[in-house]
């Protein structure tokens, strides 16, 4: 309400605002757009005691917008004031709330196609702050959401019996024994959490304090039934001008207990200020007593949804006008410099322009459902240094397109064809080896990128190397060759141990581009063989500084376990090794040196990484 008391604001939506005016003894409702009245704010910044019907007329024709459409110059003008006061101080009888305006929306979600970068830019932004965080999903409801009565356990003194004459148990040293007995508690979720952190943030900020932000995040809001999940706190989603909620909802007995033990001995300093917007309601104390729910404005809301999942439970109207939608469009990733990455999908020899696929995949989803919700995003799946691999992509991209894009339209397009003339079917995509094991047909995965037309990556991206360029290339075609059936020898031998899972034997193949290092990757991290000088070593690609540097930390002990190791830290890449002597030794004996000092490496990998 305007301090004239001339103008109320009863509602609004994403475009306008529904406004309650008098005049002269007349009332009306009026619907004032928001773009109208913020070039009306932004011409009075520079001239504030222009009357309404000249701002009207110096603004008109700036933009498209029709500035007699609406009619309403006096009301516009006042609420314009209304919204310049507040960017200062906003005013509230004789007490004053300080501006928490920090450009943030209270209520936001960020919506796009699968692998937009939604739930990164959310934790961008709120690193640092205080964040709870839940996912919604068919089951959800207003339980699991905020909270409720569950039996848990609590530690309580050992009895002989139960009544007027129980008597505790003690032991010899004269201490009571105690039990975990089973009680039920009411237990608060995940709104409730964020809803008591911010109001101790008010009560902790003090009189003249600006309370820490609180945030709460929901990720893939629209898996569960939002309806059923919010139930009355809907109400609460009203923010005002000053970011608390317009219409607090009361709270029931269970809650109304656990949240009065939870603000116990709280006081929020700020009360008079708060009561103020609530025409002198004593609204502070009755959160404190918990009475009541009412959402701070240092309580954000911030949400995700892949609009590929919008069928899942349809949002309504009135549940989308309460927040705000940023969406997130498909473009090339970048890492935390800026600069932008080169995925590569990794099949057989070749690798292949992740971005390329993309944009050509996406071509295809567009023109094939005539809609934007199943086309894939940069970060769809995550790479191995930089690397995606058959196995990958076969397993989460393959898949989502067989299964949730074309299946629907039919297999008919180009794209499709195979090598023998027929569909390229998804179960043609795996196949078994001599041991029985399924593995991928990479063969397969390069037939249906070359489909696409998708660009191979001809320079393949390795980790940086301090030691000069291999001389390997001026090998003899002999020596090459041998190397490559060592390294299929390897392979065989490492199927036939029980550590075939840990060295990852499908992450990586030999071939004669790809013979000098090979590696067995793990996560994070790649197991690696590889020769230096025609110098056998075992160890660890690392490319990761936090990793590495946890590693080296415990360096003492690791080498007590595996003994001296060579500790090469670099810029891109680091490398922990250790030189094995194969002297004299059959191919068979050298197998079984690697494996087990791979072996022993991977022990501290998952001690001390995972």
């Amino acid at each position: 309400m305007s301090e004239n008391g001339q103008v109320t604001i009863v509602d609004e939506d994403r475009l306008c605002y529904l406004v309650k005016s008098e005049s002269r003894g007349a009332v009306g409702l009026r619907t004032i757009s928001k773009a109208l009245l913020k070039e009306f704010v932004d011409y009075m910044k520079q001239y504030p005691e222009v009357p309404a019907n000249e701002v009207r007329f110096k603004i008109s024709g700036q933009s498209d917008i029709d500035k007699y459409e609406y009619g309403y110059g006096a009301t516009i003008s006042v609420m314009a004031k209304m919204i310049l006061q507040r960017e200062t101080i906003i005013h509230t009888g004789n007490e004053k709330v300080k501006n928490y305006n920090t450009n943030l929306p209270l209520q936001q979600i960020y919506y796009g196609a699968p692998g937009t970068g939604k739930s990164h830019i959310i934790h961008e932004m709120t690193s640092g702050e205080s964040v709870i965080r839940t996912t919604f999903h068919p089951d959800s409801d207003y339980s699991t959401f905020v909270g409720c009565y569950k039996p848990t356990t609590k530690e309580e003194p050992r009895y002989t019996s139960y009544g007027e004459k129980a008597i505790a148990i003690k032991n010899e040293k004269g201490e009571v024994l105690t039990e975990d007995r089973i009680v039920y508690e009411f237990v608060d979720q995940a709104f409730l959490q964020a809803y008591v952190g911010a109001w101790k943030a008010y009560a902790e900020a003090g009189e003249e304090g600006t309370p820490t932000k609180q945030f709460l995040v929901i990720e893939e809001i629209n898996r569960g039934n939002c309806a059923q999940i919010f139930g009355d706190l809907f109400q609460l989603l009203d923010r005002n001008a000053e970011g608390f909620s317009d219409y607090p909802i009361q709270a029931d007995n269970d809650m109304r207990k656990h949240l009065k033990k939870a603000f116990d001995g709280l006081a929020i300093a700020q009360a008079e200020a708060i009561n103020a917007l609530y025409k002198g309601r004593n609204v502070a104390q009755e959160v404190m007593d918990g009475k009541i729910l009412l959402l701070p404005n240092n309580l954000y809301i911030w949400a995700t949804m892949n609009t590929s999942d919008q069928s899942l439970f349809p949002i309504d109207s009135a549940f989308k006008r309460r927040w705000d939608w940023q969406y997130m469009p498909i473009c090339k990733g970048r890492d935390a410099k800026g600069e932008e990455l080169q995925w590569a999908i990794c099949a057989g020899d070749k690798r292949y322009d992740w971005w390329s696929f993309l944009e050509k995949i996406n071509e295809q989803i567009g023109a094939t459902t005539n809609s934007e919700d199943k086309k894939l995003g940069y970060f769809f799946c995550k790479p191995f240094e930089g690397c995606i691999s058959a196995e990958t992509f076969v397993g989460k991209v393959v898949f989502y397109l067989w299964n949730d894009v074309f299946k629907d339209y039919g297999f008919d397009n180009t794209i499709f064809n195979d090598d023998e003339g027929g569909t390229l079917s998804f179960d043609k995509f795996y196949t078994t080896n001599a041991n029985g094991k399924v593995v991928v047909c990479e063969d397969k995965v390069v037939k249906f990128l070359e489909n696409l037309g998708v660009e191979e990556v001809i320079k393949e991206i390795d980790y940086e190397r301090e030691e000069e360029e291999d001389s390997s290339e001026k090998e003899s075609t002999e020596l090459k060759q041998f190397r490559y059936k060592y390294w299929s020898d390897l392979l065989d031998f490492i199927a036939k141990t029980p550590y075939e899972n840990i060295l990852n034997t499908q992450h990586r193949k030999p071939s004669e581009r790809k013979y000098y290092d090979f590696y067995l990757g793990v996560s994070h991290c790649n197991l690696s063989i590889d020769y230096d000088r025609n110098i056998p070593n075992v160890g660890f690609w690392i490319g990761n500084q936090d990793i590495y540097d946890k590693i080296e930390f415990r360096k003492a002990e690791i080498e007590q376990i595996c003994g001296p190791l060579k500790w090469i830290s670099m810029n891109k890449a680091h490398k922990i090794r250790k030189e094995i002597s194969i002297v004299g030794k059959s191919q068979e004996e050298q197998f079984k040196l690697y494996v087990d000092e791979l072996v022993k490496m991977h022990g501290f990998f998952v001690k001390y990484i995972k």
